[in-house]
């Protein structure tokens, strides 16, 4: 068996160290846990590396993280000019388990291959990354973080010299790079000639940033006359967004800023959270409860690197209400237009970018006020894309990005989601709506009214290892395969595969059925997590009517699923 090939490879070797050989001895009885370690090498996929923190092939570690550095660097040096090559790759890193260390060993590997390597002196955010490749004028960036995964999870993300992550033309290449390393003693490592490639940066790059950010505000006059009054509580969920975000928001004028304690600080195990995801409403649990002591306007989550942002808002009834990623999207999206227009700065060629996943709400509003929308597939990297293809042919301006997983970009400093700049705009969006009476959750009923009750729903089925993976392509295959006539009682009018790339979009293992009553179903594997998801999507006159065809779509899925053997 090739696993255990790999597995005595690893235990014999002297490359790799004694901690790692003791891990993987008190594994030796257990055979379907080595066959998960070593059935497979740690797949670098669009997004980078994304694993467990353990030793194995099919795990991040020094060694795996080493082997994808050394990939990266030898593309890099094959693929780009020796001059581009010097700009170097500049390096951040999250509060997770290993995360320090992880960021040494690719500053150490990309220098032991002749390469800059640009570090902060700690954690950072995701956008700040993003901001500091084309700040640096680097050729790629890296940053450390498993994102909203939990604890016992780490990753790799890569950025192209335009601050956005590699696309997939770049990601295969370097997989192919990566792929072809089968010695790990054979990666340089870094000695003293060319420990001077590594450079530690200074607070210059935080200022930048946050000055960066802090432009983007539209309606500073609305911050100056409620900002000491607003409330806002804050968690960065133990993670890199608490010293930025309460710059930020300070420096703009809210001062009254409540931080959740016990959240607070940088902590690798995230304060006892499963999942410190802003899309989870448990992540938001303390906060909550925390605004409702304090009675408080709004409540803002951030992951832990920082790119997406999750919130609730107080009612008129003194509750609080989570918004969704598509809430705050549309929200947003009305927000920005109506700002701009009043100060006479809305572009005729602006453009509003959402993924294929994402609900028609912002999209709806933005063509009711004549801007184009645009759809990418999902990836935040699509999105920053199009912004490079805007200023490249100065054919069109970008007026906002976001995707239905609590991403958003306002502004262009950055090439990702970025939390810091979203949560600034919506604490202003929410000051705004304060000052005129209302809560935030009052001016989304408000929105509602005009332009529909939209609503959606994400079903996501986990589905681990080997036999979780066959699962989820049996289950789109018999998707891909099968006639579908309706959902619901409601017909199907379309079927879109995105598998062989249609409406001008790269190939996507994706599915999307578009209903005669508005509605819409995609089906899609996480590119991610070991998950396949569900999403649904529909336009009710109201609450209630929206709910009644979320129910009846998802129970429809759940019977084929059930058919097929799956639930």
């Amino acid at each position: 068996m090739e696993y255990m090939k790999q597995y005595e490879e690893w235990l014999s070797n002297q490359y790799f160290d004694e901690d790692t050989k003791q891990e993987l001895r008190n594994i030796i009885n257990d055979k379907k846990e080595i066959e998960d370690r070593f059935y497979k090498n740690l797949e670098f996929g669009t997004a980078g590396l994304r694993g467990v923190i353990a030793a194995g092939t099919n795990r991040i570690n020094i060694y795996t993280v080493r082997r994808a550095t050394f990939g990266l660097a030898n593309y890099i040096l094959k693929n780009t000019s020796k001059e581009d090559a010097n700009r170097g790759v500049v390096i951040a890193h999250d509060n997770r388990h290993m995360s320090r260390e992880f960021c040494i060993e690719t500053a150490n590997t990309l220098a032991a291959c002749g390469i800059k390597a640009y570090i902060f002196d700690s954690l950072r955010t995701t956008p700040e990354l993003s901001f500091a490749v084309r700040s640096l004028n680097c050729i790629a960036g890296v940053v450390i973080t498993a994102s909203h995964n939990p604890p016992e999870y780490n990753g790799y993300k890569v950025y192209w010299e335009d601050g956005a992550q590699v696309m997939p033309h770049i990601a295969d290449a370097i997989t192919n790079e990566i792929n072809s390393i089968e010695d790990y003693s054979l990666i340089p490592t870094i000695n003293e000639e060319n420990k001077s490639l590594i450079v530690k940066l200074d607070e210059i790059q935080d200022t930048n940033f946050i000055e960066a950010v802090k432009s983007q505000v539209i309606r500073q006059d609305v911050i100056t006359n409620v900002g000491k009054e607003f409330k806002i509580v804050y968690t960065p969920l133990c993670g890199t967004g608490n010293v930025p975000i309460r710059r930020a928001l300070k420096e703009v004028g809210f001062e009254n800023i409540i931080v959740v304690e016990e959240e607070e600080q940088p902590d690798s195990n995230f304060a006892g959270i499963e999942y410190p995801n802003p899309e989870e409403a448990k992540a938001l649990n303390r906060g909550i409860q925390l605004a409702k002591e304090n009675e408080s306007d709004l409540v803002i989550a951030t992951d832990p690197d920082c790119d997406r942002v999750g919130i609730a808002v107080r009612t008129s009834l003194g509750e609080y209400e989570l918004l969704t990623g598509n809430q705050i999207g549309g929200m947003l999206t009305n927000y920005i237009i109506e700002g701009l227009k009043e100060t006479n700065k809305l572009k005729d060629d602006s453009v509003l970018i959402k993924t294929i996943v994402t609900s028609e709400f912002g999209a709806d509003i933005a063509r009711e006020n004549d801007i184009e929308v645009m759809n990418v597939l999902t990836g935040f990297k699509f999105i920053g894309e199009k912004i490079k293809s805007f200023e490249e042919t100065n054919k069109n301006s970008y007026l906002f990005g976001y995707e239905e997983s609590y991403g958003y970009l306002v502004g262009t400093h950055a090439r990702d989601k970025d939390g810091v700049v979203a949560a600034i705009l919506i604490s202003e969006m929410a000051a705004y709506y304060y000052s005129k009476g209302m809560s935030l959750y009052e001016g989304l009923q408000e929105l509602y009214k005009k332009y529909g009750y939209f609503k959606e729903k994400t079903i996501s089925l986990t589905l681990k290892g080997i036999d979780g993976l066959a699962k989820i392509q049996e289950i789109i295959k018999y998707f891909r395969e099968n006639e579908i006539d309706e959902v619901n009682n409601v017909s199907i009018i379309e079927k879109k595969d995105y598998k062989d790339g249609i409406d001008g979009l790269p190939k996507s293992n994706v599915l999307k059925y578009f209903l005669n009553d508005g509605s819409w179903i995609a089906i899609r594997p996480s590119g991610t997590e070991p998950k396949l998801k569900f999403y649904i999507a529909v336009k009710g006159n109201d609450e209630d009517e929206s709910d009644s065809k979320i129910n009846g779509i998802e129970d429809s899925i759940n019977k084929i699923l059930n058919k097929i053997g799956i639930i």
